[in-house]
């Protein structure tokens, strides 16, 4: 019989090796979520045939409109269902509840950031709508510049200041387990989170490439920044993700789902998520 359920400790094992079947991840990966997530309520699964087949994560990253006003909000990471379940529509069953439950938990909206065209569908399919996006592209940081102050910094004072330059857009702030996460996966992988210049970065290396995975700065400073960024992380290649400013347009990058009637304080035109763990 199907059964929907918080986690348990007894759990665990099972979540690892479900992770790891669904996404190749490295044991050590793996630990940085459970270490930063400790609660077994964080991960709610779906049970059927006598064990868990379907499971999904979910971190407080609350929605903060152009003005400030702000709602509580669940980002949903990790969405998985075993191989062999697969096509009964467990993830589907899955996020519905989980909807549910984190509604009467008092969160006001659901976020998740689809890895591929055909997830965009699915979430679509399942009530999610296209909300977030940003600019990304290929850059080529110049070796030869002068490069701005850098410092590697914990994830409180990077929390802080990504709150205080994005004061004014619409965007997705991150609470302090994901901060957590996000920089123990950083460090991981010979990244880090920093402060450089007037600004902040997010620097997470996947093999030889290095993925700003947010830079908030003035763009007077991006060239600066990459020039400090690569006389301190080795990578051949880099990537570089920011917010849509001026009229651009970004590519679909997070999808949102309203569990109240979505406030009228919310326009979320340029409406910004940045971290997220794709």
């Amino acid at each position: 019989m199907i059964q929907m359920r918080t986690s348990a400790a007894e759990d665990r094992p099972r979540l690892r090796a479900l992770w790891k079947l669904a996404f190749g991840d490295s044991d050590e990966y793996i630990d940085c979520f459970f270490t930063a997530c400790p609660d077994p309520e964080q991960v709610l699964v779906l049970e059927d045939a006598g064990g868990v087949q379907a499971m999904t994560a979910w971190f407080d990253m609350p929605l903060v409109s152009e003005d400030g006003g702000q709602w509580p909000g669940a980002y949903l990471y990790a969405v998985a269902t075993h191989p062999d379940c697969r096509g009964k529509g467990y993830a589907g069953m899955l996020l519905k509840w989980a909807g549910e439950w984190l509604q009467s938990r008092g969160f006001a909206c659901l976020t998740t950031v689809p890895a591929s065209d055909s997830l965009h569908n699915f979430f679509a399919a399942n009530g999610f709508e296209e909300q977030f996006s940003l600019v990304e592209r290929e850059v080529v940081p110049d070796t030869a510049g002068t490069p701005l102050p850098i410092v590697a910094v914990e994830w409180q004072e990077y929390g802080s200041l990504r709150e205080k330059l994005l004061s004014g857009t619409a965007h997705v702030a991150c609470g302090a387990q994901a901060l957590a996460y996000q920089l123990a996966v950083c460090r991981l992988s010979g990244g880090g989170l920093f402060r450089v210049g007037s600004g902040c970065a997010c620097v997470e290396r996947a093999g030889d490439t290095a993925v700003v995975k947010e830079l908030l700065a003035p763009v007077g400073e991006h060239a600066a920044i990459l020039t400090a960024l690569v006389k301190t992380i080795s990578a051949k290649r880099w990537l570089m993700r920011t917010p849509c400013r001026g009229g651009q347009v970004g590519k679909p990058f997070a999808m949102y789902r309203w569990l109240i009637d979505k406030p009228t304080q919310w326009s979320g035109d340029l409406a910004y998520f940045g971290l997220a763990f794709d």
